[in-house]
């Protein structure tokens, strides 16, 4: 740890305020960086240079002065930071004088390098852990030895099973902008959320934030049904403060080499794929087919035979009657009776639009082949 110039202002500003006398911080090599006289700065002081080789407070009367280097009458203390020396510690005038305030100054002097000190770290720690999200989610792309480096520095264990999951945060009724003192909140929120926690924020701008969070694996692998109630509670706690809306999704868990980065896609997909949904939580599992296909090219010809058949009946449905029928049919799997209540339609009524559709489409909703057909054409129609 070394004294920085900005450092050694702050102590001269809180010391100064504390006593009145003009006080001098130097740095390990004896030169001042921090004055209440801005003409003495960059001044090499001898009485500074003794007290650091000789680990001890040196006096110097007006006499003692006037022969040596950048020297006033005061005294001089050794400044330490985990038992090494690093600077010094100057107060002007009358030795006798001024003695009485040489601890309590040195003590605030060490105090601020300490709070520094821990603050310098905490950032350190707090970049590094971004970094490694970064890596760990870039798989095939990301620096093995690099990962390692990283992980071994913070102490995370990698050999922890862990999915990832995405949170984005928008302004609530599009009113107070989010600021950055937010997503600092939301990181501190998110970081002890749950034990292990890494977090990463991807993208300042849209407010984008990926956590790999620490999971327990089961004989039957990830219980992702015990999410649930902690990660409804998580939305609850942020928006309790933090003013916004908020939509997190959560990825699978894969045991590969390169598992978080393939948890990052899905829960990003998710999160893309229930663009425009009044939820604020979404599960991967429940989009898993949506986000599987949903890297087919909207353009090829695999996808205009994929979509044809809805096109189709899109063009003789000006109302929209017949498409709103079958996305009910699909969102309640298939069940009549489910289908029928949620319309608010007869079974007859119900049968009849889906002989209509069938008629249009040339598919049955009786073939499986067919109904499968409709469906990934209603995805990619919906999506």
């Amino acid at each position: 740890m070394q004294i920085s110039d900005s450092i050694a202002r702050q102590i001269v500003e809180r010391t100064m305020k504390i006593i009145p006398y003009s006080v001098n911080v130097m740095d390990e090599f004896g030169h001042i960086i921090g004055s209440g006289e801005p003409s003495r700065l960059l001044q090499r002081h001898e009485g500074a240079i003794l007290a650091i080789t000789e680990n001890r407070i040196v006096a110097i009367d007006a006499s003692t002065a006037e022969h040596l280097k950048g020297v006033k009458p005061g005294i001089n203390l050794p400044i330490t930071h985990q038992d090494k020396t690093i600077g010094a510690i100057g107060i002007s005038g009358d030795p006798k004088t001024v003695q009485p305030y040489g601890e309590l100054v040195r003590m605030t002097a060490e105090l601020i390098i300490e709070q520094a000190a821990l603050m310098s770290q905490t950032e350190w720690q707090k970049r590094h852990k971004e970094e490694l999200v970064v890596q760990l989610i870039q798989g095939a792309n990301a620096d093995s030895n690099q990962i390692s480096s990283l992980a071994l520095r913070l102490g995370v264990d990698l050999s922890q099973p862990r999915i990832a999951f995405v949170v984005k945060i928008d302004p609530r009724n599009n009113q107070t902008p989010i600021s950055l003192n937010h997503l600092q909140q939301l990181v501190s929120i998110l970081e002890q959320s749950s034990a292990g926690n890494l977090v990463g924020v991807l993208s300042v701008s849209q407010n984008e934030i990926v956590v790999l969070q620490p999971i327990k694996l089961s004989k039957s692998g990830w219980m992702v049904e015990k999410e649930h109630p902690r990660i409804n509670a998580l939305v609850k706690q942020i928006e309790q403060l933090i003013p916004c809306q908020i939509r997190i999704a959560l990825g699978d868990y894969f045991a590969e080499s390169d598992g978080l980065s393939k948890s990052y896609q899905t829960a990003k997909l998710t999160l893309n794929i229930a663009q425009g949904k009044q939820d604020k939580v979404f599960f991967y599992h429940d989009y898993r087919l949506p986000v599987l296909i949903s890297d087919l090219n909207d353009g090829s010809w695999k996808t205009r035979q994929i979509r044809q058949p809805l096109d189709n009946l899109k063009a003789q449905d000006s109302k929209g009657v017949l498409f709103n029928t079958l996305q009910a049919y699909f969102a309640h799997h298939c069940d009549v009776h489910n289908t029928c209540q949620y319309l608010n339609i007869h079974r007859n009524t119900l049968r009849y639009r889906l002989e209509r559709i069938e008629e249009i489409s040339q598919l049955s909703v009786n073939n499986i082949e067919h109904l499968v057909h409709l469906y990934l054409a209603m995805q990619f129609h919906s999506h």
